[in-house]
C-alpha cells in the first residue's frame, strides 16, 4: 500500500529530511533487482488488493466496521494506493508526487469517516509489510541468487513506508482540525440563534440534540460583563454557577460584550417523556469536540464546544433567585440574571432580558435578578424617559456643590433602602438620627417631593435609579 523508493519531494505541507542518496555501485544493481519484482507484482494487482482488503478486515476491527459501512470506497482506496505505490517502483519520476497525494487522500478521507489514526497508520504498514514481502518472494521463487541484493534497499523502503505515514497523518490531523472547527462553529452559530431569538422552530430538536440539552426545558439566561480593560478570557474560570449545566457563548458583537451562559434548570416531560433524565454538555470550548461549541468561542469564547458545567438538572423550585445565590463571580463582574423561561424557543426573550438586567446593574459591579429588580429595569428600559424623570425630580438637587449633592443623595438613598427608618439610616450613615431629618427634609424643599406622600416616594425612588443607572 506504500511506495517502496525513497521519495525526495513531498507535495503536501511540511518538509522531511530526504532519504539518504542510494549508493550507486550496489544500489543501482538491487534497485534493478527491485524494478523486475515490481512489474511481476503489477500483473496481479487485483488478487493483491483483494488479499489486503482481508488482511486489514482480520486483524483491524475499525477496518472491519468501515468495510461494513462502505466497502465500495475502502477497496478503491486500496486498489489506488497499491496502484501508484507498485507503480512508483518502475516509474518513480513519474508516480512519486501523485503517490503522496493519494496518501494524503487517503488520510483525509479515513478522518472525515471517523476511523481512529492509529488504525489508518497501522494498515499503511500492513499495506507496506505485504509488498515487501511478495518481492521478496517473488524475487527468491524466479531469480533466488538475486534475493540477498534486496538487503541494500530495504533501509530506504522502510523509510518511505514511514514517509508516507506521516503524509497521511499529517492529512489525518489536518482534517481533524478542520472537522473540529466546523463542528464547533456550527454549535456557536446554533448558540448564537438561540439567544438572538432567530432560531426556527422546526430546527430546535437537531439543534437540542446538538447541544445536548431537553427542547422544553427550563431555563434562565445569566449576562456576565467585567469592566472594559479587562479580558474576560474564559468565563467559566471567572464566572461560575455550583450545581447548574451551563452553556457559555462569548458575545463580541453587542456593545461592551460579555458571555452569555444558557443555564438548565430542570428538563420539563413532554410528550409522555419522563422528566429528570441528564444530558450531556454539546460545547465549546472550544469545550472540547469532530466536530465545543459551543456555540462556543472555545469557546461557545462561544460555544467552546464544550464550554458547560453540567452536574445534572434540577426541579421546578430552583428559580433565577437560586441562580444570583449559587453564583461566583470577581466582585467588579456585572452580572444579569433573566427570569426563568420554558423551553429552548424562549431563550432569545430571556436573553433580552437579560440584557436589561444588566443595565440594571450598578456600575461597581454585582448581580441584579430581574424579578427583583423590576423598577430600576423600567427605568433603563426607557432610557430617554429616564433621564426625563432624573432631571424633573432631582433636578435641582444635582445642581448642588458636588459634596452637599453627594450627602443629600446617599442620604436619601439609605432612607428608602432601610424602609423609611431615620434610625436605620442613622447607624448606616455614621450620624445622627437628627442629622438624617434635616438632610431628608432639605431634600423635600429642593425636589418639592414630600416623602409622606407614596407617589412621591414612588417618584424619588425611581428618579434615584434612573440618575445612579444612567448617568454617565
Amino acid at each position: 500500500m506504500q511506495h517502496l523508493v525513497p521519495a525526495h519531494v513531498r507535495s503536501q505541507p511540511g518538509t522531511r529530511s530526504p532519504v539518504p542518496p542510494a549508493r550507486p555501485a550496489v544500489d543501482a544493481e538491487a534497485l534493478a533487482v527491485l524494478h523486475r519484482a515490481a512489474r511481476a507484482l503489477m500483473a496481479g494487482l487485483p488478487e493483491l488488493g483483494e488479499r489486503l482488503v482481508d488482511l486489514l478486515v482480520a486483524r483491524e476491527p475499525a477496518y472491519r466496521a468501515a468495510m461494513e459501512a462502505d466497502a465500495e470506497s475502502v477497496r478503491d482506496e486500496v486498489r489506488r494506493s497499491l496502484r501508484l505505490n507498485v507503480g512508483s517502483l518502475i516509474q518513480p519520476g513519474e508516480l512519486r508526487e501523485a503517490a503522496h497525494r493519494c496518501s494524503w487522500a487517503i488520510g483525509r478521507a479515513r478522518a472525515e469517516r471517523g476511523l481512529p489514526l492509529d488504525a489508518l497508520l497501522r494498515a499503511f504498514r500492513l499495506g507496506g509489510g505485504m509488498i515487501w514481502q511478495e518481492l521478496v518472494d517473488e524475487t527468491t521463487r524466479r531469480h533466488p541468487s538475486d534475493a540477498r541484493l534486496l538487503v541494500h534497499v530495504a533501509a530506504d523502503v522502510w523509510n518511505f513506508v514511514d514517509d508516507h505515514c506521516a503524509v497521511a497523518a499529517d492529512a489525518y490531523r489536518q482534517t481533524e482540525r478542520e472537522l473540529m472547527w466546523r463542528r464547533e462553529n456550527r454549535l456557536r452559530l446554533m448558540t448564537a440563534a438561540l439567544l438572538d431569538g432567530t432560531a426556527r422552530i422546526a430546527d430546535l430538536p437537531a439543534t437540542a440534540a446538538a447541544l445536548g440539552l431537553p427542547e422544553h426545558g427550563r431555563y434562565a439566561v445569566v449576562l456576565a460583563r467585567l469592566p472594559s480593560g479587562r479580558a474576560f478570557t474564559d468565563v467559566r474560570g471567572q464566572v461560575s454557577l455550583s450545581g447548574l449545566r451551563v452553556l457559555w457563548y462569548r458575545d463580541r458583537d453587542r456593545d461592551g460584550g460579555g458571555s452569555y451562559g444558557i443555564v438548565l434548570l430542570g428538563d420539563r416531560p413532554h410528550d409522555g417523556e419522563q422528566s429528570g433524565r441528564g444530558h450531556d454538555s454539546g460545547l465549546l470550548g472550544a469545550g472540547h469536540g469532530p466536530g465545543s461549541a459551543p456555540a462556543a468561542e472555545a469557546g461557545p469564547d462561544g460555544a467552546d464546544g464544550r464550554g458547560a458545567e453540567h452536574p445534572g438538572t434540577h426541579g421546578p423550585d430552583v428559580d433565577a433567585g437560586e441562580i444570583a445565590r449559587r453564583l461566583t463571580a470577581p466582585p467588579v463582574a456585572r452580572v444579569g440574571v433573566s427570569p426563568v423561561v420554558e423551553g429552548l424557543a424562549a431563550i432569545g426573550d430571556a436573553r433580552r432580558l437579560a440584557d436589561t438586567a444588566l443595565r440594571a446593574c450598578p456600575r461597581v459591579g454585582g448581580t441584579v435578578v430581574l424579578e427583583e429588580h423590576l423598577p430600576a429595569a423600567l427605568v433603563v428600559s426607557a432610557p430617554v424617559l429616564g433621564a426625563a424623570l432624573s432631571e424633573r425630580v432631582l433636578g435641582p438637587l444635582l445642581r448642588l456643590d458636588l459634596s452637599d449633592r453627594d450627602i443629600l443623595l446617599d442620604t436619601l438613598t439609605v432612607w428608602l433602602a432601610c424602609d423609611g427608618s431615620a434610625q436605620r439610616a442613622a447607624g448606616r450613615l455614621y450620624c445622627h438620627r437628627n442629622t438624617v431629618l434635616n438632610r431628608l427634609r432639605r431634600c423635600e424643599q429642593l425636589t418639592g417631593r414630600s416623602l409622606t406622600r407614596p407617589a412621591d416616594v414612588v417618584e424619588l425612588s425611581l428618579a434615584l435609579a434612573a440618575h445612579s443607572l444612567l448617568d454617565p
